[in-house]
């Protein structure tokens, strides 16, 4: 696959429109599985705040819920959106409920999950919120573990090399 074949992926989002990264995206974009009962969750906080800091540079925050980590997104759409607009405030996109390992994985995760973190593993996704940095050609610039927060200073480094 080629790097601007992932932009063009087809997704939908969460309300269920058809769409992809490219249409959804500016410069970059971060791509990270999201869920609402998981210890991590609070990182929507400097998702939202990431998506407002950069926006007008082009950097677009995309979240994707899943379920696949001890259930922790048990949700409906509707539940989901809900929880993360008054909860979090969340302004970003939110697409449909996914899986991103296991044979029923969703194609845009089959693409990006062959990018590998900074010590060189690539593969499946460790757990919630496990982000991804594409790059505006489609390339995944960056891959970054659930527990590194999005305003870590690697990640904005990442961020800013790309605008």
């Amino acid at each position: 696959m080629t790097n601007t074949a992932l932009l063009d992926i087809d997704i939908t989002t969460l309300v269920g429109e058809p769409t992809s990264l490219r249409a959804l995206g500016g410069k970059a974009i971060l791509l990270v599985n999201v869920a609402s009962k998981c210890g991590l969750t609070p990182q929507y906080t400097a998702l939202e705040q990431l998506a407002k800091d950069y926006a007008d540079r082009g950097l677009t925050v995309v979240g994707v819920p899943c379920n696949q980590f001890m259930g922790q997104e048990p949700g409906t759409a509707e539940e989901i959106q809900t929880f993360c607009s008054t909860t979090y405030g969340v302004t970003f996109p939110l697409l449909e409920k996914v899986e991103v390992n296991g044979e029923n994985r969703h194609p845009l995760y089959a693409a990006v999950t062959l990018a590998a973190d900074a010590e060189g593993t690539a593969g499946d996704v460790q757990w919630n919120f496990e982000k991804f940095l594409i790059a505006p050609d489609g390339a995944v610039a960056a891959r970054f573990r659930p527990t590194t927060v999005p305003d870590a200073p690697e990640v904005i480094a990442a961020i800013e090399a790309l605008l």
